[in-house]
């Protein structure tokens, strides 16, 4: 069974950093796109950042310049690394792959991960 799981979230000051990871494990043949989304109260999920297979990466205006998104084939891993990060970035942070495993090709969601930008 595929699973997505992060880690690294937590409470941070403004203008603080923080690195999360996302860990694919399972009978994985290969993983596609892989992409952070979050989503803050009362507010619908989005879209943070996305890289594909081949290391294109795409990001939302509003982390642009102040995150970057990476992925280690080898490890079916994908971090992403958060810098100057401001309250409005506080929210759940989902990881999601686009992946074939030994049931086809499909779409996996992770559990979230909770980040707080407070003072």
């Amino acid at each position: 069974q595929v699973q997505l799981v992060e880690s690294g979230g937590g409470l941070v000051q403004p203008g603080g950093s923080l690195r999360l990871s996302c860990a694919a494990s399972g009978r994985i043949f290969s993983i596609n796109a892989m992409g952070w989304y979050r989503q803050a109260p009362g507010k619908e999920r989005e879209l943070v950042a996305s890289i594909t297979g081949g290391g294109t990466t795409n990001y939302a205006d509003s982390v642009k310049g102040r995150s970057t998104i990476s992925r280690d084939n080898a490890k079916n891993t994908m971090y992403l690394q958060m810098n100057s990060l401001k309250p409005e970035d506080t929210a759940v942070y989902y990881c999601h792959a686009d992946l074939t495993s030994v049931t086809g090709r499909t779409y996996y969601w992770g559990q979230g991960t909770q980040v707080t930008v407070s003072s």
